[in-house]
């Protein structure tokens, strides 16, 4: 009998798994593409949209603030939102991430994709 021949499957099953892992990572990335949210400031005077990729993909300005005198306040307000957009769509990368490798023994604070 040789020894060393019940590594070599394990080695296999591992480089499956791998596959797998790869080919889930994939489609949780196209996920990430279809999934959208949504950052606000100034009490919902502006709103972000952005997929879960952090991509903006729209802007809505209440016309409240369109007074030249509060350009400064617009300017800011809207780094706000879509700085708030960003963050929800890390968490929600991060959520879907968190389905792919939920079961397995990854260490801690290993995050995903590789």
């Amino acid at each position: 009998m040789l020894k060393g021949l019940g590594q070599l499957g394990d080695i296999g099953k591992l480089m499956k798994q791998a596959q797998e892992m790869q080919g889930k990572v994939e489609e949780a990335q196209e996920r990430l593409n279809t999934i959208e949210v949504e950052g606000q400031s100034g009490g919902g005077l502006v709103t972000a949209r952005a997929t879960a990729k952090g991509e903006l993909t729209g802007l809505t300005i209440s016309d409240d603030l369109f007074k030249p005198e509060e350009r400064e306040v617009v300017e800011d307000l809207i780094l706000a939102a879509i700085k708030d957009a960003q963050s929800r769509a890390s968490d929600a990368a991060q959520a879907e991430m968190a389905k792919v490798t939920e079961g397995m023994e990854l260490p801690p604070g290993m995050k995903m994709p590789f």
